[in-house]
């Protein structure tokens, strides 16, 4: 293996799914060397090429997730169209779909027909509420998810109602998810030769995120509620802000830090208080600590608050909008890539991959593929089929070239 080579190079991922989950997927697949073909639409492609903001027609959360992949324009309505499919499958090592649970088998294409012609097959499914239970086979999204797992319900402050996320949090959570599980079955395959079906519920890594509600209510009874940016568990934490109307956050969680947060604020003493010597009391005089901290912060411009906490190892960090992270020299460095290769959003800037390997120094995000713009080419390379079956395929509408 080189440097530009990732572990997962030379595993074929052909990518079903739309819209968020199961895309990203895929996308953390490609990160680490898969080559990932989309297969989509012929007429409108994934719903996700639909979604602002654009810029020059180009859907910028899809060039995000999509980026590098290849796209396959078929259509699954159609006989043809599955049959296209389960023949691409058999040259696969991944397929990622995110039907509802159930639709893959009416099709033909389910995991024990797809297994049956090729046994290392992986069946990446990602649903809202997972292939088995009661709720298996209703329609779910990732705001369903945030509110159904309890996220939501936590999420806010107490006079507030409960508040989803204004972004693919839960999708996002379970493609990462998807992707780790579809990394155990490449695992197993490789050592026994076996694939097998990846089952992801879109509320279930999320439920186990904010698990420590669930556990606390069954153990005690209590049921957790909205506290705004506290935890519920430790003090002093928060957002608070500075006298120059910056924000910035401070994470005390831990006895240690505490101490230095104390030291760093010119009052060293009240780690002896009786009222704050400990989490378990700090969290019952939480409230006149955090207005303690609160004017503290509120004393001075951002800058030399955070100089201070960082000068005493103080766990902390400036709040910050989309324009200070790329400005961040850390973020530049380490996480932040360029997309390149469209001409329509222009130079651009994304994260890049959610982990780093010393082996590895990661992919390039090389292009945001047309809707068909690759299916002359992997039908032809993968299947075999010559530029008249393509062009007939073409023909018939079941599929499209880009």
């Amino acid at each position: 293996m080189t440097r530009t080579e990732g572990p997962l190079a030379g595993v074929r991922v052909l990518e079903l799914g739309s819209m968020y989950a199961a895309p990203t997927c895929g996308r953390m697949l490609r990160d680490f060397g898969a080559e990932v073909v989309k297969v989509e639409d012929p007429t409108s492609g994934d719903y996700a090429r639909q979604w602002t903001p654009m810029k020059n027609g180009q859907s910028m959360g899809f060039a995000r997730i999509n980026s590098g992949k290849r796209s396959v324009a078929l259509d699954l309505r159609s006989t043809e169209g599955r049959d296209v499919v389960r023949q691409l499958a058999g040259k696969f090592d991944v397929v990622i779909e995110s039907f509802r649970p159930g639709r893959m088998a009416e099709w033909g294409i389910g995991y024990d027909a797809l297994a049956a012609e090729n046994p290392g097959l992986v069946l990446t499914s990602v649903s809202g509420f997972g292939q088995t239970g009661p709720s298996s086979k209703k329609p779910g999204f990732g705001t369903v998810a945030e509110t159904g797992s309890g996220f939501a319900y936590i999420n806010g402050w107490p006079e507030m109602p409960p508040t989803s996320p204004p972004f693919g949090f839960a999708d996002s959570i379970a493609g990462i998810s998807a992707a780790m599980g579809t990394a155990m079955a490449l695992y197993r395959k490789a050592r026994t030769g076996q694939g097998d079906h990846v089952d992801i519920a879109l509320y279930e890594p999320l439920m186990f995120i904010i698990g420590d509600m669930i556990i606390n209510y069954t153990g005690t009874g209590f049921v957790q509620g909205r506290v705004g940016n506290g935890t519920g568990s430790a003090s002093p934490r928060g957002v608070y802000q500075a006298a120059d109307g910056k924000w910035l956050s401070i994470a005390a969680s831990n006895q240690g830090i505490a101490k230095r947060l104390f030291a760093a604020m010119g009052r060293a003493e009240m780690i002896d208080d009786p009222r704050y010597a400990t989490n378990e009391v700090r969290m019952q005089h939480n409230d006149e600590l955090q207005e303690i901290v609160k004017a503290w912060v509120g004393e001075r411009p951002r800058a030399e608050i955070l100089a201070d906490l960082d000068k005493f190892e103080v766990v902390c960090s400036q709040v910050n909008d989309a324009s200070d992270i790329v400005e961040d020299p850390h973020f530049l460095d380490r996480t932040l890539v360029e997309l390149t290769g469209s001409t329509a959003l222009g130079r651009v800037l994304t994260p890049g991959p959610v982990l780093h390997l010393g082996s590895y120094d990661g992919p390039t995000y090389d292009g945001v593929p047309a809707i068909g713009e690759h299916t002359t080419e992997v039908l032809t390379d993968v299947l075999g089929l010559d530029a008249a079956g393509v062009a007939r395929l073409v023909d018939s509408g079941v599929a499209r070239q880009g």
